[in-house]
């Protein structure tokens, strides 16, 4: 009888242990994010984005006069999960908490990315940069911002 007691403990434990895993916080590697944000009749709209880690961050660099920077100022609750760069899901999405960080923190954000992306950055972000240049000529050129996503919360 001892010897059940103990081994039923030890798997409740060991149950306990991968509760415990599951809670924990989502550890993001790959290179593209989706980020849902959400538009005010409550409809989904999700966006690839590069993304790196800091402190269990996500961070990410957006132009300010965008969508998603308006979606999250009025409604900061986001899912993310990791894509590909076309935003097909990698993983299953996270509930998380985005803000808007102050420009301040532009330069130390735009140098860890600069850290992770390097060869993409030769290749794909004159593309992006092009791509943007049209765009904006429609809305105007805002800059850019600092979002930080806060994944479980």
């Amino acid at each position: 009888m001892a010897a059940d007691s103990t081994s039923s403990e030890r798997s409740g434990a060991a149950a306990s242990a991968g509760n415990q895993r599951t809670l924990a916080a989502p550890q993001f590697t790959g290179k593209y994010l989706s980020l849902e944000s959400f538009k005010r009749d409550g409809t989904a709209v999700a966006t690839p984005l590069w993304f790196v880690t800091d402190d269990g961050k996500i961070l990410a660099i957006t132009d300010a006069g965008s969508y998603k920077v308006r979606r999250i100022r009025q409604n900061p609750a986001v899912t993310v999960a990791e894509c590909t760069a076309a935003g097909h899901l990698r993983s299953s999405r996270v509930p998380a908490h985005a803000q808007v960080l102050p420009v301040s923190e532009l330069p130390r954000v735009q140098q860890l990315m600069a850290r992770k992306y390097r060869i993409d950055r030769i290749i794909v972000l004159p593309v992006y940069r092009a791509v943007q240049a049209i765009a904006h000529r429609r809305r105007g050129h805002a800059g850019s911002v600092v979002l930080m996503i806060t994944p479980g919360s």
